[in-house]
């Protein structure tokens, strides 16, 4: 990075006291002031710098461990994870000024591991968008490409990485909302499989397809930044107690040796050219690396968007019904009945890609249409996840495909048309729809604009994702670039 050190480098010369934590904040609080200023809208709330950050035992008397692994580092959160210091509001004016009375567990572990909560950062409203321009105080902008949109829904944790403002961040991703806009903006996401990471603190949009991920400058920092977080939480009844794997030390284990499975569902003629010829030439970088390259089909991708659409709008609007202008958030003063409030304060509180979702989920599980839609949507899901485990009992050990069909778009080209927009997700819901963990790094560029590639692995597999990613990452650098 050019103003700033990897994740690494922060937490060894923190510990060793080369530096101080306080002088790593401040100068991150710089970066972002900085970046504000030029309108890059990447955050929603900063922390205040009055004073030396939190102190952290583990850090201040330079220990190691578990408890030092982040120390000083500064790393952005999206603002739909709950912190107690900074504003929650989903980016929605339902919950403008909203404090939380806890914060997630990812935050905590974050804290214990001596990282800085820098601030949260701007997202599509309750994580309903793919450019960030969903949000009800406005677009955040692609410090990479000017003009055009960061991606979404976590676009504001991407912008601030690619951006030099922290070397990681935090975002969630339901059907590509880490790895869409990791993508657009030419750094590393990760989105671990679902129950690796605590859900506890993270405000459900689609329960059951919702999942924290990572953001990083390099593979390594978006792995650390997982290591971290990852982990059972008796708090999340969906969190599973497998063992978090030290995805660090598998950061050069190369792909000698494994077979990577290129599906030919995503590579439609309809990918953009200079997406195909990025993809081409990174497929062949694994296979320069050792790794095995097979043909393979996933035959039932093209139902994935119709029934991501289906089913993540039907558990939006369950989640969303508790904001009613009663229980918390923002209420219309003039109401003089119940029905007023909640009528007033949904109207006045929700943008319109929200009411749209709810709109769509409540129909689709009303009387009549429960089994017509939601019912088969769940059976084309369970199809979606065997494809998967078929692939896997053959012999392939990660898959690649392009992350997005295309570079990121202007600003407002796909505002008034929401089918186009839901479909940069087509090649990213697959792996919310299975549960498995995917990966998003950058493989070049088409005009200027960052292109990325998307590998994927059976699930609890994260480490042979950061070991071919970190493969391929390598083979870039080797060579001066991307």
């Amino acid at each position: 990075m050019k103003s700033l050190d990897t994740v690494a480098d922060i937490s060894r010369a923190v510990r060793s006291r080369e530096t101080s934590a306080e002088d790593v904040l401040k100068g991150a609080l710089d970066r972002a002031r900085a970046a504000e200023n030029e309108g890059l809208h990447a955050f929603l709330s900063l922390v205040d710098h009055g004073g030396p950050p939190v102190e952290n035992p583990e850090v201040e008397d330079g220990s190691g461990g578990r408890n030092g692994a982040l120390a000083g580092v500064p790393v952005a959160v999206k603002d739909n994870i709950c912190t107690l210091e900074l504003p929650t509001t989903c980016a929605s004016r339902i919950l403008e000024g909203y404090r939380s009375p806890y914060e997630a567990t990812v935050i905590r572990r974050l804290r214990e591991a001596g990282a800085q909560v820098l601030g949260k950062t701007n997202l599509d409203e309750f994580g309903m968008g793919s450019s960030t321009e969903n949000s009800a105080f406005g677009p955040t902008m692609n410090p990479a490409a000017p003009g055009r949109v960061p991606g979404g829904s976590s676009g504001g944790s991407a912008a601030a990485v690619a951006a030099g403002v922290v070397p990681c961040a935090l975002g969630s991703d339901t059907g590509g909302s880490v790895r869409q806009p990791a993508a657009f903006c030419g750094v590393v996401g990760l989105k671990p499989t679902y129950g690796r990471v605590s859900r506890y603190g993270l405000v459900a949009f689609a329960s059951s397809l919702d999942q924290v991920g990572t953001f990083g400058a390099t593979v390594a920092d978006a792995a650390y930044l997982l290591e971290v977080v990852a982990g059972h939480d008796p708090r999340d009844a969906t969190s599973a107690s497998h063992t978090v794997p030290d995805l660090g030390a598998r950061l050069e284990d190369g792909v000698g040796g494994r077979v990577i499975g290129i599906p030919r569902e995503y590579l439609p003629d309809s990918l953009h050219p200079g997406v195909q010829a990025r993809f081409d030439e990174a497929r062949e970088r694994f296979r320069a690396a050792g790794a095995e390259i097979r043909e393979v089909s996933l035959p039932h991708t093209r139902y994935a968007v119709p029934a991501y659409y289906v089913l993540a709008p039907a558990e939006a609007s369950s989640n969303l019904a508790r904001y009613d202008g009663i229980r918390f958030g923002q209420r219309v003063p003039e109401a003089r009945s119940t029905l007023q409030v909640y009528e007033g304060s949904r109207t006045r509180g929700f943008g319109p890609e929200v009411v749209r979702r709810i709109i769509l989920g409540t129909f689709g599980l009303s009387a009549g249409y429960h089994d017509q839609y939601y019912g088969r949507a769940q059976k084309v899901r369970r199809l979606i996840a065997r494809d998967f485990q078929e692939v896997w009992d053959q012999g392939i050990d990660l898959l690649f495909t392009p992350t997005a069909p295309t570079p990121a778009f202007p600003l407002g080209e796909k505002a008034d048309d929401p089918v186009s927009m839901y479909l940069s997700d087509v090649f990213t819901v697959t792996a919310n729809l299975a549960g498995i963990p995917a990966l998003s790094q950058p493989i070049g560029s088409v005009e200027g604009l960052p292109v990325g590639g998307q590998l994927l692995a059976p699930a609890w597999h994260e480490g042979s994702l950061v070991a071919a990613a970190g493969a391929l990452e390598a083979s870039y650098l080797a060579e001066g670039g991307g």
